[in-house]
């Protein structure tokens, strides 16, 4: 599995300044949960569940990239969005692995066309549905970041 990237190589390689614009940041999040709502209605079989993990995966990675564009940043490298979360939430370890395994198994699909195997998804689709409440109440609905939000 990946080791996470080291938040310092992050900001000299891969992090750049960005304006913290809502209505991109609205979009992001409205994809995200368009995808998730597709994704939930779909019945999971052994055919398909390699493209639901990939499809989860994009969800997590929509909103690291909105929760970091609330930051006033943007990453030209998945793997920093996972860097940035482990820094800046450090008391979610366990959310941090889910997401650098789904990372890593979608990055074998993607570029060896290795599957991924139901079991994967039936064990962790519990989590991964926390994980992306998670990072909707970070984007949603923390009040640090209210004064993007006319809610």
């Amino acid at each position: 599995m990946n080791e996470i990237m080291q938040w310092d190589r992050c900001e000299r390689e891969f992090i750049r300044k960005a304006s913290i614009d809502k209505e991109k940041i609205a979009s992001i999040i409205e994809t995200a949960l368009k995808r998730r709502k597709f994704l939930e209605d779909a019945n999971v079989d052994e055919n398909n569940v390699s493209f639901i993990v990939e499809g989860f995966y994009e969800i997590v990675k929509e909103l690291l990239v909105a929760l970091l564009l609330m930051e006033g940043m943007r990453s030209s490298n998945h793997q920093c969005l996972i860097s940035y979360f482990n820094r800046k939430f450090p008391d979610h370890e366990f959310e941090v692995n889910l997401i650098s395994q789904m990372s890593y198994l979608r990055n074998r699909l993607d570029y060896y066309g290795e599957k991924i195997d139901k079991g994967f998804y039936d064990k962790n689709k519990k989590d991964i549905q926390e994980l992306i409440n998670l990072l909707l109440t970070l984007t949603i609905k923390n009040p640090s970041h209210s004064k993007l939000w006319d809610l």
